[in-house]
């Protein structure tokens, strides 16, 4: 298996998996304040909803390169 078609592999279940999920969240620590032995922070939920073009686009291009002929 040569490195174009893991590659078109990858991009095909990236893009499988952006069309089944359609967003991912992640935690950022965002302030932080020390005063004397109390520490205080702010943890907050961020979510990145991916679109279904980009999805459908990563299966096309993933697709395109599986079946493209030397």
């Amino acid at each position: 298996m040569n490195s174009i078609k893991m590659l078109a592999i990858v991009l095909i279940v990236a893009g499988g998996l952006a069309l089944a999920y359609g967003s991912f969240t992640y935690t950022k620590d965002t302030h932080q304040a020390k005063l004397g032995p109390i520490e205080l922070s702010v943890k907050e939920t961020q979510t990145v909803n991916i679109p279904i073009w980009a999805g459908l686009g990563l299966i096309v291009a993933g697709a395109g390169l599986l079946f493209v002929r030397k």
